[in-house]
C-alpha cells in the first residue's frame, strides 16, 4: 500500500504538468498576433444611389463587406448609368454601375470598357409615362408626340423598341433629351407629352401629373440589366482588387435578397410612395453577381440598334467578349460564369 502512494502522486504530478502545458499552449495560441492587416485600398465607385439595382453596391458599403476586403469604397452619386460611365471614362471614378447600353455605345466608339459582373435584373422597371390631356392614352397614341428621354441610355433603347412594337418609326415622334431627374418637371410643365425612363423616375413622373398619367411598361421589349464596369486598362491591371470587389458584391447581393426590409432602408431618400412601391416590387427583383451568356446576346442586339440609328461612329459589330472581364468572377465564384468562351 505504501508503494502505491508515490506512484499515484507521480501520476497526478504528470497529469498536472500536461494540463499546465496544454493551458500554456492555448494561451500562446490565443496571444499570438494575427497576420498584419494589408493596406486599405481606396476605390472610387460611381453609383446611382437612388436606383434599386445599385443595392448590392450600397449594401457592400453599408454592411462593411468592402471594408472586410480592405477596400475603402468612396461612392459618388450619379443620376444614370450613362453619367457613371462618363465618370469612369473621364478618370473621375475607378468603377461604375451602368446598364448595358452605355457599354455598347462606348465599345462602338472604340473605348475600352469591361463589365466585371451583372448585379441586378428586372423586367418591369422601364417604361413610358404619358399625359392623358395630350391624347396619350394608348401606346399607339404616342404617334406625333413629343417624348422626353435620356439619349444613349436603357430608357432610350426601351422607348425605341416600344415604338417599333407599335409599328411607329422614330421619325413619327419628336425626342427631347433630358437628364433622368429633369423628366418629371418637363412632363409636368407640358414641355413634352410623354417621357420614357426607369424607376424611381417613372414613379416620380406619374406623381408629377397625378390623375393625368397613362403608364406603359416595357417588360416585353427590355429586361433591365445593371452591371459594374470599368475601363479595360484599370480592371485588367488590378486583378486582386477585382476579386476583392466581387467578393464584397457577392455578400452585398445576398444581403439584398435575404434582408429585404434592411436592404430597402438603404434607399433613405425614397419618399413614402416610393418606399411602398419598392416593397411591392421587391419580389420581382433579381440580385445576383453573374456573367451570363444572355448579357452578350443583349449587347449584340443593342449594338445593332445603335448602328441602325447611327448612335456611334463605328458600323461593324464589336466582339463583346472583349467587353466582359471573366477572370475575376471565375476566380471567386466560377459557377456564376456561364459566358461561352
Amino acid at each position: 500500500m505504501n508503494g502505491e502512494a508515490p506512484v499515484r502522486r507521480a501520476i497526478w504530478l504528470a497529469a498536472a504538468v500536461l494540463l499546465a502545458l496544454a493551458a500554456a499552449a492555448v494561451w500562446l495560441l490565443n496571444a499570438r498576433p494575427g497576420p498584419p492587416p494589408g493596406p486599405v485600398e481606396v476605390l472610387r465607385v460611381a453609383v446611382n444611389a437612388e436606383y434599386v439595382g445599385s443595392c448590392p453596391v450600397l449594401a457592400a458599403r453599408a454592411q462593411g463587406y468592402f471594408a472586410r476586403e480592405g477596400i475603402d469604397a468612396l461612392l459618388q452619386p450619379y443620376s444614370s448609368g450613362k453619367a457613371s460611365m462618363e465618370a469612369v471614362l473621364g478618370g473621375r471614378a475607378d468603377l461604375g454601375t451602368v446598364s448595358d447600353i452605355p457599354v455598347v455605345l462606348a465599345s462602338l466608339k472604340n473605348q475600352s470598357v469591361v463589365i466585371i459582373a451583372s448585379i441586378f435584373e428586372a423586367e418591369r422597371d422601364h417604361g413610358i409615362v404619358g399625359r392623358l390631356d395630350r391624347g396619350v392614352s394608348t401606346p399607339a397614341s404616342l404617334k406625333g408626340k413629343r417624348i422626353g428621354v435620356t439619349l444613349g441610355t436603357s430608357g432610350h433603347f426601351t422607348l425605341d423598341a416600344f415604338l417599333n412594337r407599335q409599328k411607329l418609326l422614330p421619325a413619327e415622334v419628336t425626342l427631347r433629351n433630358y437628364t433622368p431627374d429633369k423628366l418629371a418637371g418637363a412632363l409636368a410643365r407640358g414641355d413634352v407629352d410623354a417621357a420614357a425612363g426607369w424607376e424611381p423616375f417613372l414613379t416620380g413622373m406619374t406623381h408629377a401629373i397625378a390623375g393625368n398619367a397613362a403608364i406603359f411598361y416595357g417588360e416585353d421589349v427590355y429586361a433591365g440589366l445593371f452591371n459594374v464596369a470599368g475601363t479595360g486598362d484599370y480592371v485588367r491591371s488590378h486583378p486582386a482588387t477585382m476579386r476583392k470587389v466581387l467578393r464584397a458584391l457577392l455578400a452585398g447581393a445576398r444581403f439584398c435578397r435575404d434582408e429585404p426590409d434592411a436592404a430597402r432602408a438603404l434607399f433613405t431618400t425614397a419618399s413614402a410612395s416610393e418606399a411602398a412601391r419598392l416593397q411591392a416590387a421587391w419580389h420581382g427583383y433579381q440580385f445576383g453577381i453573374v456573367l451570363d451568356q444572355g448579357l452578350l446576346l443583349a449587347l449584340e442586339d443593342e449594338a445593332r440598334w445603335a448602328i441602325k440609328n447611327r448612335l456611334a461612329e463605328r458600323g461593324e459589330m464589336p466582339n463583346f467578349l472583349d467587353a466582359v472581364y471573366l477572370d475575376g468572377l471565375e476566380a471567386v465564384a466560377p459557377s456564376a460564369v456561364t459566358v461561352i468562351h
